[in-house]
Parts: C-alpha cells; sequence; structure tokens
C-alpha cells in the first residue's frame, strides 16, 4: 500500500530541513525561495516499539518496518493559486499525495529570511488556507458546467449537482471542503474533483530549541506537533549509540520525528498488522477497519482470493508470553473467518486455498 504525504508551507518555514532529517536523504534547502522546485519523494519507516519487540523475541533474519512515503514541495506563496511563484505546478504536487503536513515557522532565527517579512504563524497558516481554497474555487468553478449538464441529461446526477453546489458556497466562505459535514454518499460525489482542501492534514510547528516543552497555540483548530527541525537534522546524523546518549543528555525518550511519523500514518487512516517468522518480521499497512482477506490481500494478492481462515495473536498477548509457542499452549491463539475485523497489532498467519 502506497500512501504520500506532502509537506508543504511558505518558503524558507523549514520544510526541506524536515524532510532532510525524515529521509536523511540530502536536499537544496537553500536559505531563498523556490530552492525545491520538483518534489523530493522519500520512503519513511515507521517507528514501532512493538515491531522491535516483536523482532527480539523470534530474533528473524530480517526486520520490514511500514513505511510512508513523504514529499517535500517547494514553497508557496500568496498567488499560488493564479500561478504566482510556479503556483500551478506546485498545487498539481499536492494534488497528488493523499494527506497534507504543513510546516508553520514559529522559529525567530534573523538570518532565515522571511518571505513576508516577518514571523507570523497564524497570518502564514492563513495564507496557505486561502491559496488551496481558491484553487479548489477554480476546479470547482471549471467543473460545475459539465455537472449541470449531466443533471440535465440524467436526474441521477442532481444529488452531485446539489453537492458540488454546496461545497462551492462553503468555499466561498473561506473554508477547507474537508470541513463541510458531508454523508458517506457527497464525499463520493466530490471524489473526482480531487479537492485539495478534502485531504486530511496536520501541522508541525517549526520552533526553536528554548521553545521546545512550551505551551503552542492551536492552529486552524488543530494542535501542531512541536519540532525544532534544525535539531532534528542533527539527531539524523548521529550513529545510533550517539543518537541515544544525546537523547538521554536532552531528556527525551525518542526524536520528535518519530510522533511525526506515526501522527502521519495516523492522519492517513492506517493501522500494522504483523507478520513473525524465523525468516521475517515485518509490520504491515492496512486500512483502519479492514477485514481478514483485505489483510491478506496486502501480503499476496493470491491469500486474498483463497482466503479461509487467519491465525491472529494480539500483540500484548505475544509481549506477555514470549513466544506463539507459549501463545498457542496458553489457549491464546485465536482462529478468524472473512468477517474479522484486523486490529492494530494483530500478529497474523493466513491459511488459504491456492
Amino acid at each position: 500500500m502506497s500512501l504520500s504525504i506532502g509537506i508543504v508551507g511558505l518558503p524558507n518555514v523549514g520544510k526541506s530541513t524536515l524532510f532532510t532529517a525524515l529521509t536523511r536523504k540530502q536536499v537544496d534547502a537553500a536559505n531563498y525561495p523556490f530552492a525545491t522546485i520538483d518534489p523530493n519523494v522519500g520512503i519513511v519507516p515507521v517507528p514501532d516499539r512493538r515491531l522491535d519487540r516483536l523482532a527480539e523475541i523470534v530474533r528473524p533474519e530480517r526486520v520490514v518496518p511500514a513505511t510512508v512515503e513523504f514529499w517535500d514541495i517547494a514553497g508557496l506563496v500568496r498567488g499560488a493559486s493564479e500561478g504566482e511563484g510556479l503556483g500551478n505546478q506546485f498545487l498539481a504536487n499536492i494534488r497528488e499525495t493523499d494527506a497534507i503536513v504543513e510546516v508553520v515557522r514559529f522559529f525567530s532565527d534573523p538570518n532565515v529570511v522571511h518571505v513576508a517579512g516577518v514571523v507570523d504563524p497564524l497570518s502564514d497558516v492563513e495564507t496557505i488556507r486561502t491559496e488551496l481554497v481558491l484553487a479548489d474555487l477554480g476546479t470547482v468553478e471549471r467543473a460545475l458546467p459539465r455537472i449541470e449538464k449531466d443533471a440535465k441529461r440524467d436526474a441521477a446526477h442532481a444529488a452531485k449537482l446539489a453537492t458540488v453546489k454546496r461545497v462551492y458556497e462553503h468555499l466561498s466562505q473561506g473554508h477547507r471542503a474537508r470541513t463541510m459535514a458531508m454523508t458517506d454518499d457527497e464525499r463520493e460525489h466530490l471524489r473526482d474533483l480531487h479537492l485539495l482542501t478534502m485531504k486530511p492534514m496536520l501541522y508541525v510547528a517549526n520552533v526553536d530549541e528554548a521553545q521546545l516543552g512550551e505551551a503552542l497555540p492551536e492552529v486552524d483548530g488543530l494542535m501542531p506537533i512541536p519540532i525544532c527541525a534544525k535539531i532534528e537534522a542533527e539527531m539524523a546524523e548521529l550513529e545510533p549509540d550517539e543518537l541515544a546518549e544525546f537523547l538521554a543528555m536532552e531528556g527525551l525518550e525518542e526524536p520528535g520525528l518519530n510522533a511525526l511519523i506515526r501522527e502521519a500514518y495516523r492522519l492517513l487512516g492506517l493501522i500494522s498488522f504483523f507478520t513473525a517468522g524465523p525468516k521475517e518480521v515485518r509490520a504491515w499497512t492496512v486500512r483502519d477497519g479492514a477485514k481478514a482477506p483485505e489483510a491478506a490481500g496486502v501480503i499476496h494478492s493470491d491469500f486474498e482470493r483463497g482466503f479461509i481462515k487467519a491465525e491472529v495473536i494480539s500483540f500484548a498477548d505475544y509481549d506477555e508470553l514470549g513466544s506463539e509457542a507459549a501463545v498457542r499452549a496458553a489457549g491464546k491463539l485465536r482462529m478468524e473467518g472473512k468477517d474479522y475485523v484486523v486490529q492494530d497489532g494483530d500478529v497474523m498467519h493466513f491459511r488459504f486455498n491456492v
């Protein structure tokens, strides 16, 4: 399952620095707008202590984590919806992603120029929201004539037309499309418009080191994840032993980016299940609410087509009892059928017909 998250924001807010820390992939983080023109893409492992614990118990030949794809998208500026500052290209890059992480500048380094001349996080958020909303308004305006024609020709399209008109009014008031109350059918009506503001999103507050631990204001109704991208980039260069020493010195359990990666994974509506054997312990990605055959299909389509049963062990039981054999002996291995809804952390083995 390949799902992507676009890292967006104004120029010089720390997007590329954050991306470098996330992926350990060097990108051009020059101190001027549009240093990143093509989106840099990186595959990032999802930190999961449960996977580490399973590897400790099973001692496999290899360990494979779940992953999320991050895109480092160049900075948006005021007027991007009308093509300013390479806006059309950048908006197209955002459209290709499944969710958005917006980096908001809170740090005050005078040596890093701000595109608006002053550090004002809430104003920056408003600028990005406005440009995305305006881009979506343009999309709806272009689509309406076609949808109206469809509704005149076939009454079955009337409901879709009503939904599109309603979202147009919502966008016209400056709101993201995602904040409009909708039924599942109404969401389906909007799917082919690929509206930018329908994408799930979260905010990262790129703070000074001294701001870590301080209370931050809500951003657009959401609590931002505080991260000092500069420190995170430095930590990304450390060897494991050096990193452990640095974290202990700072009184931290883990890098701040770990929380961001996990939250981004959750934002996409994803959970992990595990397979565990002597050759491999692996985290697999599946949508929250998926049933057992769908999870089997993530491993191989033949598993889903020929699904019979799933052997399921909760991670808590595996962790407590210390081996699959001990779980079986305790009677805590369950046999589940086609209607079983996979739970986050399940350790699974599938039986299927070839």
